[in-house]
């Protein structure tokens, strides 16, 4: 009896120590810090997206604030140069206007559809030249003849045997967004890891099952460099094409205002296209994601 007694004036933890015969012991963590609770969790991570989105921030806010300060300040002339507070105030007329919705909308259509276009084209053309030796050996030299020739240059053939519409401003995109996925979808095949391709091999992987399983995973983040700088260019040569004979677009806007002295539209101009691009490219970085998460789990 006295034996399953605590001695006189011990602790709960000395008696603890020495469990009874086929009972239990009970193992207290040392160190360990309780679990905050989920809503101060979140407290934290809202606090530190709030903190990355104010540092990302902060470079746009310096610079809003010198374009407003130095031609205020007589650092630059403000005729050329207006305060942004101007060129918002010009974008919100152009928006209450409808001007500029109409021109963003021809735009848009312009870039999406020779953007498109180069993707449906090149990525095909471009799997089949990294992959098939003599397609490559066929394709190479007009390739290496028309790669290093400016798209910019090829402008006036384009206008020349399309016209001034819309089908000339399309193909001259297509055109230029059709190089950096197509030399970067090669590049892609061209530099799986050969010990891959010898392993699937081995298995008895047939081509076209080599093909889709092993070569094609692999060149998804190549491909998608190529995709994401063609979206790029799609935004960069729309100007030239709309600058050229065009009634309605961006590039239009912008060489119209200038051309009337209307500054603060064409900064506002200006000021959309790179909203545009901004807009185009996060929305390839979503879709990169999803066919990266693909690839992983594939």
């Amino acid at each position: 009896m006295a034996d399953t007694l605590a001695a006189p004036g011990a602790t709960p933890r000395a008696a603890s120590q020495n469990p009874a015969p086929g009972a239990t012991p009970r193992v207290t963590p040392k160190n360990t810090a309780p679990a905050a609770p989920a809503p101060a969790r979140k407290r934290r991570a809202g606090g530190g997206r709030v903190a990355l989105l104010a540092r990302r921030s902060l470079a746009l806010v310096l610079l809003a604030a010198t374009w407003e300060l130095l031609p205020r300040t007589g650092v630059v002339d403000r005729v050329f140069v207006p305060p942004l507070s101007e060129v918002l105030a010009a974008w919100y007329d152009l928006l209450a206007g409808g001007q500029l919705l109409e021109h963003f909308q021809a735009s848009l259509i312009r870039s999406v559809s020779g953007f498109g276009l180069a993707i449906v084209l090149a990525i095909p053309l471009g799997l089949a030249i990294g992959w098939y030796r003599p397609v490559a050996d066929f394709l190479t030299p007009v390739l290496e003849l028309f790669r290093n020739t400016s798209p910019v240059a090829l402008l006036p053939v384009f206008i020349l045997i399309l016209g001034l519409g819309e089908t000339s401003k399309i193909t001259f995109i297509l055109y230029a967004c059709a190089w950096p996925i197509l030399l970067n979808t090669i590049g892609g095949v061209r530099t799986v890891e050969p010990l891959l391709i010898k392993s699937a091999r081995s298995m008895g992987l047939g081509p076209l099952r080599l093909f889709r399983k092993v070569i094609l995973p692999a060149a998804v983040p190549a491909v998608f460099t190529g995709v994401r700088l063609a979206g790029a260019y799609s935004i960069l040569v729309l100007l030239f094409a709309e600058m050229v004979g065009a009634k309605a677009g961006l590039g239009y806007l912008v060489q119209d205002a200038q051309f009337s002295f209307r500054i603060p539209d064409m900064y506002a101009g200006i000021i959309t296209i790179s909203v545009l691009g901004v807009l185009f490219n996060l929305l390839l970085l979503t879709v990169e994601r999803r066919f990266s998460t693909w690839r992983t789990s594939a």
